[in-house]
């Protein structure tokens, strides 16, 4: 039997996984976009869908003014005696929160906060029932802390303490702790979230230690390899219902040389085998092939929805849109135009770390197409409404309809870091057109039509995807497919609709 990675496409960096019987449970970092921690639902460990996301509030996910890349890092998903615990840092906005649920397709609760340095939280529940909470230091070298947390209220019971410091590789994070056999191992993320990323173990005779390392670390990384899969890191163990064990982890599979990766850090997943020493062995050789060939689970696929029109018609957004940081409600309606999606734009535009009338989903999918109708009329000069390409707030293309020196005009443009440029305007008198976006591996190309039926569609400009790379943009993120509006002045302007939204990958 055999599966493909990555599981889970697009940027779903930093994967924490858990199990109740049969089913399993999976989340991921969402960084500025809102809503927050995606969670996914898989049956096998190789399909899963989306369930929604577990921070769904602004009392439980403040993201006002967060920078790019800032927001949340990292969560650690684990099951309880018949409850669900999700801890992850908000580094924009009030440090370490712990939420809980009885059904994690549900609502959340309202966090507490838990007062202890770093990032990467990690939940363990000793077999006491006793809560241990570790995070990395969040610094080059330094290690994890480590304190004992009441679950309910977030007070520490004891003072944090080092209790590993990793093998000597940058960036010691992303612990994850666990009781095997009798055992305790801590695993760690090492050499930071780039091309020398890897996974290390130790294991100690107490969930504080005294850990010795694994004399076979790193047990994962692909750093100066030949492979299409670098940056593998970040991983989470897991044992099926089956016995057989598991790992998720994160990674990138770049373009070109030199290597660009703009998808994002995705979620991969890895058989594990425990050796004679008692040290658990992730891949082949510490590597992941995107074709596995292993012994699966029983395939559980669930009903695809790649090419899936949205058509707006819903009473609410479906589980793969997001905001950009905390969405103001005035900005958008499903219901102002039943059947459209209605976005009044703000002097917010996307070339700032603030909150844009803006509304995407990820790419996840190297070649595919989005297009999306939008009926809007610019009054003033500075209004706009269109479909954007968007690592970051300094790194996009669009397509727009606008009005410049009096006169309603389509758009194409670049932002590219300091570099910014309108490319191509094309007078449109038309308040209908339909926007597009052609997508490879290479390059980003830009059409549009008259909403007109039969009418056929032009090009209007093109980008490298290498440009919008982490490699050239930074950040943790990847690509979205925004839509989005803006006011150009204080005064009333005309809203943006968008009838509908195609996501259709392609040669899958």
């Amino acid at each position: 039997m055999s599966y493909r990675n990555p599981v889970i496409t697009g940027f779903h960096p930093d994967p924490s996984v858990c199990r109740v019987e049969e089913d399993y449970y999976l989340v991921a970092s969402s960084f500025e976009y809102f809503p927050g921690v995606p969670i996914f639902h898989s049956r096998d460990l190789v399909h899963w869908r989306k369930l929604g996301h577990v921070l769904n509030t602004p009392e439980q996910l403040q993201l006002e003014y967060a920078r790019s890349s800032g927001g949340i890092y990292a969560p650690t998903i684990r099951y309880h005696q018949g409850r669900f615990y999700m801890a992850t840092t908000n580094v924009s906005g009030g440090g370490h929160l712990l939420v809980w649920s009885d059904d994690p397709a549900g609502q959340w609760s309202e966090p507490v906060w838990i007062d202890q340095p770093g990032i990467d939280p990690d939940l363990f529940f000793d077999q006491d029932g006793t809560l241990y909470f570790s995070t990395s230091s969040g610094e080059a070298e330094t290690g994890i802390y480590q304190s004992i947390v009441d679950p309910q209220t977030g007070q520490r019971l004891t003072e944090p303490q080092i209790i590993w410091s990793g093998t000597g590789g940058k960036h010691p994070e992303a612990p994850h702790l666990y009781y095997v056999n009798g055992t305790y191992y801590l695993i760690l993320a090492e050499g930071g979230t780039e091309y020398g990323h890897m996974v290390t173990i130790a294991r100690g005779p107490s969930p504080a230690g005294p850990f010795i390392g694994c004399p076979d670390n790193p047990i994962l990384t692909h750093r100066s390899k030949s492979s299409s899969i670098q940056a593998t890191g970040h991983a989470d163990l897991i044992q099926a219902h089956d016995g057989s064990w598991w790992a998720v982890c994160l990674g990138i599979r770049p373009v070109g040389y030199p290597s660009r990766h703009h998808l994002g850090r995705e979620t991969f997943l890895a058989p594990v085998h425990w050796n004679e020493a008692g040290w658990p062995e992730i891949g082949e050789g510490g590597m992941i092939a995107e074709i596995v060939n292993a012994d699966t689970l029983p395939l559980h696929p669930w009903p695809s929805d790649n090419g899936i029109r949205d058509d707006f018609n819903g009473k609410s957004l479906g589980v793969e849109w997001n905001f950009l940081r905390n969405p103001k409600p005035d900005r958008w309606s499903l219901t102002q135009r039943p059947g459209w999606l209605t976005l009044q734009g703000s002097q917010v535009t996307l070339n700032e770390e603030d909150s844009p009338a803006f509304l995407g989903r990820r790419q996840q999918h190297f070649d595919c197409s989005v297009s999306t109708h939008l009926e809007f009329t610019p009054l003033r000069e500075g209004d706009e409404a269109g479909l954007t390409v968007l690592m970051n707030h300094r790194f996009h293309y669009e397509i727009a309809l606008t009005m410049l020196d009096g006169e309603q005009i389509l758009i194409f443009r670049r932002r590219l870091g300091s570099l910014w440029k309108v490319e191509k305007t094309i007078p449109w008198l038309a308040s209908k057109v339909i926007l597009g976006v052609q997508a490879d591996r290479e390059k980003y190309i830009f059409t549009y039509r008259s909403a007109e039926e039969g009418a056929e569609s032009a090009i209007v400009g093109e980008g490298e995807c290498s440009m919008l790379a982490t490699e050239v943009a930074g950040g943790f993120t990847g690509i979205y497919f925004g839509l989005y509006a803006v006011n150009g002045s204080n005064e009333s302007v005309s809203p943006a609709y968008f009838d509908w939204f195609d996501y259709a990958p392609m040669n899958q």
